[in-house]
């Protein structure tokens, strides 16, 4: 239970770290206070579940396939979160795709990180 609170926690503060940092170095893409909360809860709670299927999809297929899935993920979680919540706004589709590559680029590397330092941290206390 403590690794999926983790888990959980990992994958929504990765998720506003991502839409904030994209949200400062592209000028096209837009977090709006009133909104960013839900938004993050909607685009975490997306891109958990296609990354899910994906990964159920092409569990046999090379690391490559993972990686173009991932940012799939991302793109539709950010289409997703823009049409459920008032939180982002995009102008055009390069602040898109550049927001998707950003988003994608931090989540991966900070739940990378942090599930390798705090989960093996919460393993080893285990035993």
């Amino acid at each position: 239970m403590v690794r999926f609170l983790i888990r959980i926690a990992i994958f929504l503060g990765s998720a506003a770290l991502g839409l904030f940092l994209a949200s400062l170095l592209i000028g096209g893409f837009h977090v709006h206070a009133a909104g960013f909360l839900f938004a993050i809860i909607v685009f975490a709670l997306a891109q958990s579940v296609i990354e899910w299927l994906v990964e159920r999809l092409f569990h046999r297929s090379a690391p490559a396939v993972a990686g173009v899935a991932g940012l799939l993920s991302t793109f539709l979680a950010l289409w997703l979160a823009t049409l459920l919540s008032d939180g982002l706004s995009f102008d055009g589709v390069g602040a898109w795709i550049l927001a998707a590559v950003v988003v994608w680029l931090v989540t991966a590397i900070v739940g990378w990180l942090a599930t390798k330092f705090l989960l093996a941290r919460t393993e080893r206390n285990r035993r």
